[in-house]
Parts: structure tokens; sequence; C-alpha cells
């Protein structure tokens, strides 16, 4: 495996319609950068539920025609998922709801953010 270029790690950002319809596409990025940072096969599940979930959450917000943005950082001993899109109201994810803690008890460090319009959810899954 060759470690990450460059000084914070690689960068791999998609734009995807939000759409439940689009969210295989960054379950399976999430899958094959888990397996790049040398995660367990458990692990890289827990990180693909991890991201459907935190998307999910975004979608019933979403305005309408909006994009799901979706950043991955590969680092040598973590990746760093943020997920935002435009949102149709200034709300963020409820920390208290079920979907957090399942959310929390997958990828370990979870966030939510606002800025203006754009909500977002970022999470850590570290390796080991």
């Amino acid at each position: 495996m060759s470690e990450p270029q460059g000084g914070k790690g690689d960068l791999i950002e998609l734009s995807v319609p939000a759409s439940s319809a689009y969210l295989a596409v960054l379950r399976t990025t999430s899958a094959g950068l888990g397996a790049r940072l040398g995660l367990t096969l458990d692990d890289i599940e827990d990180l693909r539920i991890a991201v459907d979930e935190a998307c999910a959450m975004l979608l019933p917000i979403a305005e309408p025609g909006a994009n799901l943005q979706c950043r991955f950082e590969l680092q040598s001993d973590a990746l760093e998922v943020h997920v935002w899109v435009a949102a149709t109201r200034s709300e963020l994810p409820s920390p208290d709801s079920f979907a957090w803690t399942v959310l929390s008890a997958l990828a370990g460090d979870v966030q939510s953010s606002m800025d203006g319009d754009l909500v977002a959810i970022t999470l850590r899954k570290e390796r080991g």
C-alpha cells in the first residue's frame, strides 16, 4: 500500500445528486478507500454504513435539485469523510437521535456543522 501524498493526505471529492439512488457511489468509494487504508473487513463495512447513514441524515433537508458533496481525506492512519448539502432549513442533525448514536458507534468521531445554508457531517474512521 502506498502512503498518501502531500501534507494532509490524498483528497477525493465527489458530487452526486441529493438522492438515495446515488448513495451506492459514496458507499463504494468509502469501502475502496477503507481497503486502501488497510482497515479490517468489519471496519470497512462499518465505514460504508456510517457514510450511508450520514448522507441519509442530510437528504431530507436537501434543497430540491441540490447535490450532495462528499470529500474523503485519506491520511496515514485514518479516513476523514466530510459530507454536506445545501439545506432547505437551518437544522443540524440531532446528537440525541438514534441515527446519530448509530453513526457515532460506527465511525467513532462524528461532528455536524452549518455554514449559511450548508449543513455538514464529518466523520473519522481510524485504522486499528
